[in-house]
């Protein structure tokens, strides 16, 4: 195991051993290639750079309590890359292809898997990128797959504590209809502006609102909204919002304690309503938050009274968590052990 601070490490990159790699050209995909190379060789006039014809996923290894090493809903990452292949016309990666390079690039780095109860993850990170040359605006016909590692702190320093958000009406994320259910850079981009304001003025996210009517809950950041009320666990439904493994996790776990649970339209006035709240996606989890600002309006929505985590956030918390790490039983065989 590499010699670092594993309890204090950021949410930031770490260069590894290796990378691995696979390129489809003329039609298929070619053999795995193994490469302690971090830079890519491509053209110029690849469509990624021009065009962001790319897309990419996040998932993490844990080393659990019992020496094993596990992967988190490897094929759900699998499926969620593969629509965001077909929504920007890219070569769509096979499961099989896409889980074997996920172990594949854990084992051969190994030694930079975390230890148990640090805090700290194996953060991997699978992008495809169109690398044929085009200048015309149409797809590549050649592609890249490649998966790289790091380890990884907590998303927000403190871990599982509450933060105060900021409602944002000047920027939107994505266009209805546009790529907001697609994990690309684009919308990442787009976002930096509205985290820059937030960030500034002291708020540990932007909360975007729906981009038609500026009405509904859409983004929490880079991350899905959560409320709790009445024991039903409430998140929004919109085209334009990524659909994050996390939180569909965390629907089937409220619906295994027994919760209600609904997809729907939020709107913004309902957050007052809410007993607990959150945002949720594969960097932290569960970000609890505290009150969400609507500055425009100077109005405050207060979701935790005393500043903590609720309870149901906690145990969904907890749960999840337990899953990850091989401490909670695994009833829908989301968890893949790859090193025993």
């Amino acid at each position: 195991m590499k010699n670092l601070d594993w309890a204090n490490l950021p949410f930031g990159y770490v260069q590894a051993d290796y990378n691995v790699r696979c390129y489809y050209r003329n039609g298929k995909w070619g053999e795995i290639e193994v490469s302690s190379d971090p830079n890519i060789n491509m053209s110029i006039a690849a469509t990624c750079l021009h065009y962001g014809q790319e897309g990419f996923e996040g998932l993490k290894a844990y080393r659990g309590k019992d020496g094993k090493v596990r992967l988190f809903r490897v094929d759900a990452n699998a499926e969620r890359l593969q629509q965001t292949a077909r929504g920007l016309l890219m070569a769509e990666v096979p499961t099989e292809l896409f889980a074997e390079m996920c172990k594949k690039v854990v084992l051969l780095n190994e030694d930079w898997i975390p230890p148990y109860e640090t805090g700290a993850t194996l953060y991997l990170r699978p992008l495809l990128i169109g690398t044929g040359a085009q200048v015309g605006v149409k797809s590549a016909d050649e592609f890249c797959f490649l998966i790289f590692v790091t380890p990884v702190g907590p998303y927000f320093k403190g871990g599982f504590k509450c933060n105060p958000y900021v409602i944002t009406r000047q920027y939107d994320r994505a266009a209805p209809l546009g790529t907001g259910r697609y994990k690309v850079g684009g919308n990442y981009a787009a976002s930096m502006l509205a985290s820059k304001f937030a960030h500034d003025k002291g708020y540990a996210a932007e909360f975007y609102l729906d981009a038609k009517e500026k009405k509904y809950m859409d983004e929490c950041g880079a991350a899905n909204f959560f409320g709790i009320k009445d024991n039903t666990y409430i998140t929004p439904k919109s085209d334009s919002i990524l659909p994050s493994i996390t939180n569909r996790s965390l629907m089937q776990l409220a619906e295994d304690l027994g919760m209600k649970v609904e997809r729907r339209p939020i709107p913004e006035e309902e957050l007052s309503t809410f007993e607990e709240a959150g945002a949720c996606g594969t960097a932290a989890v569960i970000s609890p938050i505290s009150y969400i600002d609507d500055l425009e309006n100077d109005h405050r929505y207060t979701i935790s009274k005393t500043g903590e985590p609720g309870p149901i956030s906690k145990k969904l918390y907890d749960l999840l968590r337990g899953i990850q790490y091989g401490t909670e039983e695994d009833k829908h065989g989301w968890t893949t052990v790859i090193k025993e």
